[in-house]
């Protein structure tokens, strides 16, 4: 992951002084420095803009400068928004407005006409504000003490949601082989995609990742196997499935790399030349940061690379999802989500067991090794980004993983049972009514509000299912949506 920052910009204006200025000045500093403790990237103070030359200066450097992952805004004191315009205008990075003051309480027995000159944020963030709102420019609006933890809470997840919009920018998706036959939400139009999300997604034979199997040692399958053993536990015999799917890994992962792809794809129905489908070899994968698609979904895989890059440390607990079947007893009506073989282990509750089983399903010459494991509980969502022809759409529900109810001890995959809100039936309905896929991301690390931040900073629709959605809602906003977005 690049060394991201976020620059902080604060707004002010000549008629105040010199002095005032340098306390502004002063002031911005060392809140810049007291928030970089303890926000999860550096806020770097940049300047205190009193002019449009330098609003325009400091977003042209942004804009160009690729550790910027964004701007936070400010008004210390009054700044005429005017002198904004061209700056905002042409800004190419998110953007945080940060109403905030210095002081938390208003001071008594000091306030006087001097204090009240200095300290006007509620004043010029109004003027900011204004501005953003005429120009109609997507930003998030964060209000509060700037030392409150749930202020850096606030902050933070629009970081993260600002970094996954870089990473989004320079994101390459190798496909292994095309989609699975006539699956149709797995489809998409790559070139509005890469003009909208920043995606490269190019397509390399499955005999070009034969060749370059063929290509890794013994000793460099001994180091991987040596990594297997270190992480997991060994529940088969089988060693040369899980040799082989070594050898599959670290072909990948080298031609990934020398392209610069960060996301894959690949689908049972082409294994041309390979002996078994990628189970252990992508979970490793994705374990890592890379993101996956099954099936040939290679939008999915590049959403599992994005959510991955939002969470926590750069690589959160973020995974390809796919729901499997439902439990569907009243009062106990679980969602039980899982896949062949690529669930990643940031997900596991317990470390998990590499095993051996036959896959029935897919042109495997021999039985493919597998992480196999139960997700942990606790609040989740789960993520579809869908192409809608002419706009893509990103649906999010919120979920409630849970131990699973029962072992299912014959059940040889990955997999997380849930509780999808606001209830399972109700939460089907709205899902399939926005249109939403049968593969996700699932994230324990990544919050709705983050996916909502980002697909502002996309500009695409967002669309999300909460506790309180009813289908009746549901289609109601759905119809606004699309008029809007027709309009747009």
């Amino acid at each position: 992951m690049r060394k991201y920052e976020f620059w902080f910009v604060v707004g002010s204006q000549f008629l105040y002084g010199p002095e005032t200025l340098a306390i502004v000045d002063a002031r911005a500093k060392e809140m810049a420095e007291e928030l970089s403790k303890v926000l999860p990237y550096p806020l770097v103070y940049k300047v205190t803009a009193k002019t449009n030359k330098e609003i325009k200066d400091v977003v042209k450097e942004a804009n160009f400068r690729d550790e910027c992952a964004g701007i936070i805004t400010w008004c210390h004191t009054f700044s005429p928004s005017k002198m904004w315009i061209d700056g905002l205008r042409d800004l190419q990075k998110p953007w945080l407005h940060f109403a905030t003051q210095y002081n938390k309480e208003i001071p008594n027995d000091e306030i006087d006409m001097d204090f009240m000159n200095l300290n006007q944020a509620a004043h010029g963030d109004r003027e900011h504000g204004f501005i953003g709102a005429r120009l109609r420019k997507p930003r998030k609006i964060v209000a509060g003490y700037w030392k409150d933890e749930k202020i850096h809470k606030r902050i933070g997840d629009w970081m993260k949601a600002a970094v996954g919009a870089a990473f989004s920018k320079d994101l390459k998706v190798m496909r292994f082989g095309d989609n699975m036959r006539e699956v149709a939400v797995t489809e998409g139009d790559k070139v509005e995609t890469q003009i909208k999300l920043g995606w490269q997604v190019n397509t390399w034979a499955v005999g070009d990742l034969v060749k370059e199997m063929g290509k890794v040692t013994e000793a460099e399958i001994d180091a991987l196997v040596a990594e297997y053993e270190a992480a997991y536990d060994i529940a088969t015999d089988n060693t040369a499935a899980i040799r082989y799917q070594a050898r599959e890994e670290i072909a990948m992962k080298k031609m990934m790399d020398r392209e610069g792809c960060m996301a894959f794809s690949n689908t049972f129905q082409d294994l041309y030349g390979m002996e078994q489908l990628p189970g252990l070899a992508s979970q490793h994968l994705m374990a890592q940061g890379y993101g996956y698609g099954g099936e040939g979904d290679w939008k999915v895989s590049a959403m599992t690379a994005i959510l991955k890059a939002m969470g926590e440390n750069g690589n959160g607990a973020s995974a390809f999802m796919e729901d499997y079947t439902y439990h569907l007893v009243e009062g106990q009506e679980y969602s039980l989500g899982a896949h062949m073989l690529e669930v990643c282990p940031s997900l596991a509750a317990d470390k998990p067991r590499i095993e051996t089983h036959h896959l029935g399903i897919g042109m495997n010459e021999k039985d493919p090794a597998r992480l196999v494991f139960e997700g942990k509980a606790g609040p989740a969502i789960v993520a579809s980004l869908i192409d809608m022809g002419g706009r893509l759409r990103l649906i999010v529900q919120d979920i409630e993983a849970v131990k699973p109810i029962m072992p299912m001890p014959n059940l040889p995959v990955a997999r997380v049972m849930w509780r999808a809100m606001p209830d399972l039936t109700t939460g089907v309905e709205c899902w399939i009514t926005a249109g939403g896929a049968h593969h996700t991301v699932l994230s324990y690390d990544v919050s709705a509000e983050m996916l909502r931040d980002w697909a502002r900073m996309m500009d695409i629709e967002f669309v999300h299912i909460t506790k309180d959605t009813t289908p009746e809602k549901l289609e109601e906003e759905l119809l606004v949506k699309d008029l809007i977005w027709k309009l747009k």
